[in-house]
């Protein structure tokens, strides 16, 4: 019997944590009864009840299994580590708030059994404020026409991926990975399942205007060249009008030498155009900087302060262990024995 792993990232979820795992739990009992299934919950470090209720949950059910990061470490990093941790066959991952519907999940489940590694879902519309969904909008389409790769549209990461795609994650040892380009990029051929995006059940959202902005810089400087580019080309075309203004003036001011006073305007209007115009590039090669600096420091994704209900075994974060002396990757024990056992030894 194959299983299936549906993860869920959770930050101060504590009116819904409980609601979709029993949503969940009664859609695959229901639906997909054919399925064995495990949840598992990652929590970001929440402030309130969220972890005593998910201990609960645990202590109730054996297939509720849940990690509690030691520090809030990011939206992304968060749910990219728990589908890391899970051991399904394929792992489906939607957010605790019920804004990814749980009816989605059938649909996921017999998209895959048609050969989808790789089963998305795309918001068609949202009952949530309708600027933010525009403003949405407008940034998808910005960063499609921007990305060298290219992007998908209304897609927030919610969706099944089969376990040799979680491999290709696995593999990636990116610090600060962005799943949203990651499929995009790097994925199989992949199905998309419409939805209309209903509201938050309850509970106030942890997205602000910060949260939003870190998001799109992260797509921006992961995957487009625009920002550098930009730079160069507004550079050099305000050179070139600088240049053309200083010509024109400088022949004004030799015809009408008496009539033509300068002035200090222009010059101040041009200093403080060019200085604001630096300024905003230097932030904007700030953030490929900073991007750069995160992925160099090699950090780990997130450190767990607790797991509960996995078996007894090392966690499994898809990188060797090193060995400090040598550099060499140390071997495990079952590769030893297995080196030390002759074929006709085995039975």
């Amino acid at each position: 019997m194959k299983t299936i792993s549906i993860m869920i990232p959770c930050y101060n979820e504590e009116e819904n944590v409980e609601p979709i795992a029993q949503a969940v739990i009664r859609t695959m009992e229901n639906d997909l009864p054919e399925y064995d299934y495990e949840l598992l919950f990652i929590d970001n470090d929440s402030r309130d009840r969220t972890r005593a209720i998910l201990r609960e949950m645990c202590a109730e059910n054996p297939r509720i299994r849940a990690i509690f990061n030691a520090r809030n470490f990011g939206q992304f990093n968060s749910p990219y580590y728990g589908m890391l941790q899970a051991s399904g066959d394929c792992v489906i991952s939607m957010v605790a708030d019920f804004q990814d519907p749980v009816e989605l999940i059938p649909q996921y489940v017999r998209a895959w059994e048609e050969g989808y590694k790789i089963v998305i879902g795309i918001k068609t519309g949202s009952k949530e404020n309708r600027l933010m969904y525009w403003l949405r909008s407008c940034y998808y389409k910005l960063i499609h026409k921007l990305s060298d790769v290219e992007q998908i549209e209304h897609f927030t990461g919610s969706g099944l991926y089969d376990r040799d795609f979680i491999e290709i994650l696995r593999n990636l040892d990116d610090p600060t990975p962005f799943l949203r380009g990651i499929v995009a990029e790097l994925g199989y051929r992949r199905k998309e399942i419409p939805y209309e995006q209903p509201r938050r059940r309850a509970g106030k959202t942890s997205n602000n205007f910060y949260r939003l902005y870190d998001a799109a810089m992260l797509s921006i400087t992961s995957y487009t060249k625009a920002g550098l580019r930009l730079a160069t080309f507004v550079g050099a075309f305000s050179c070139l009008l600088s240049f053309i203004v200083a010509i024109v003036y400088l022949i004004m001011k030799l015809i009408w030498w008496d009539r033509f006073p300068a002035g200090m305007a222009p010059m101040l209007l041009g200093m403080l155009f060019l200085g604001s115009v630096q300024i905003f590039f230097i932030g904007m090669v700030g953030e490929y900087v900073l991007s750069i600096n995160q992925r160099v420091m090699k950090r780990p994704l997130v450190i767990e302060e607790e797991r509960i209900n996995f078996p007894d075994k090392k966690k499994d974060k898809g990188k060797k262990h090193k060995d400090k002396k040598n550099g060499k990757a140390k071997k495990t024990d079952r590769q030893d024995k297995e080196e030390k056992t002759e074929p006709g030894d085995e039975i």
